[in-house]
């Protein structure tokens, strides 16, 4: 009986890796090559990136962060900066990943001591210094002027110029990033992350160290919206610092609270959702804005868990049957 529910649980893994791997390589084919759709597209695999990043933070380790425009500045810049004096995007991407690896040391240093609103107005106060030090570091950054004409890299002499071709690498880069991001989850570090949620002082109690483990999820959060900067400045071959304004972490935040914190599965259908909903809503013009505002409102209010927590209630009152678990 074991052995059955073992081989059917391996079984539903594979099917589920299965989908997502189909449903990533089918969208050229879905748009048709189309360039604004596979942009969305692109860009959309871009923010799922930044938002299991944010996720771990926020969702697994129940630290608050509205600094991750900041870390994906910090990435794409670091990635411009380079490819535009020569040297490799496969030098640069990986080097923007240590840079905001440490950042996100630096800036989890005070979730040692304070919690909730206040760590939430520190990282704020980072995104800003950030943005700031972007827009007024005219000779390095350019400025308000940015920094056009990015390049997109080659792999092994091949060219990844065309927008499809540059699509496949960013899908490439978000499936290493989903396994290494379900490794994580499932290993003695995600379950830390995860007693630091419940309670941070039993989980000291019982031997975790706070002091490791919530400054691996701001580092491993910043890491992960660095990469995705790093590679959204090849994708709109320019850069400045209007592109990472400190509010923009609010909206990465709506994206999670939309998706559902804390559920792996929250960062895909909050990305998607967020990105496609303007296109679907593109007539209302102004309204836009009170529409997603009403449904967020009413997720917050009914749905706490995000729409990951609507599908949970599908399973169980349409299927009859518990919703699968993608960690453990």
């Amino acid at each position: 009986m074991k052995n059955r529910l073992l081989q059917r649980t391996s079984l539903q893994r594979v099917l589920r890796w299965a989908v997502f791997l189909a449903v990533l390589c089918l969208i050229p084919v879905i748009f048709g090559g189309n360039r604004y759709h596979m942009y969305v597209a692109t860009l959309t695999c871009v923010y799922i990136i930044t938002i299991m990043g944010l996720n771990l933070t926020i969702g697994y380790t129940g630290q608050i962060s509205l600094g991750h425009a900041a870390f994906m500045g910090i990435g794409a810049y670091t990635v411009a900066l380079m490819t535009l004096n020569g040297y490799s995007f496969w030098l640069a991407i990986p080097l923007g990943a240590v840079l905001t690896f440490a950042a996100g040391l630096l800036l989890g240093l005070p979730s040692l001591r304070v919690k909730h609103h206040y760590l939430a107005l520190v990282t704020l106060g980072f995104g800003t210094v950030v943005y700031l030090l972007l827009a007024n570091e005219y000779e390095i950054t350019g400025g308000f002027s940015g920094l056009p004409g990015i390049p997109r890299p080659n792999f092994f002499g091949l060219s990844l110029s065309s927008d499809i071709a540059f699509y496949f690498l960013v899908a490439a880069f978000l499936l290493v990033l989903t396994v290494l991001m379900l490794w994580i989850l499932n290993s003695r570090w995600g379950r830390a992350f995860k007693a630091i949620r419940e309670n941070d002082m039993r989980a000291e109690m019982v031997g975790v160290s706070l002091l490791t483990y919530k400054l691996l999820a701001f580092a491993i959060g910043a890491a992960y919206a660095g990469i995705a900067g790093g590679l959204l400045a090849p994708l709109m071959k320019f850069v400045d610092p209007t592109s990472f304004p400190a509010h923009e972490s609010f909206w990465f935040l709506i994206m999670l609270i939309i998706g559902g914190s804390g559920r792996f599965e929250g960062a895909f259908i909050g990305a998607i959702v967020v990105m496609l909903l303007p296109e679907f809503l593109r007539g209302t013009q102004q309204l836009f804005f009170v529409i997603f505002a009403a449904i967020t409102l009413l997720l917050l209010i009914f749905w706490p868990s995000g729409l990951a927590g609507l599908s949970d209630l599908f399973f169980r009152k349409v299927l009859r049957r518990d919703p699968p678990q993608l960690t453990k």
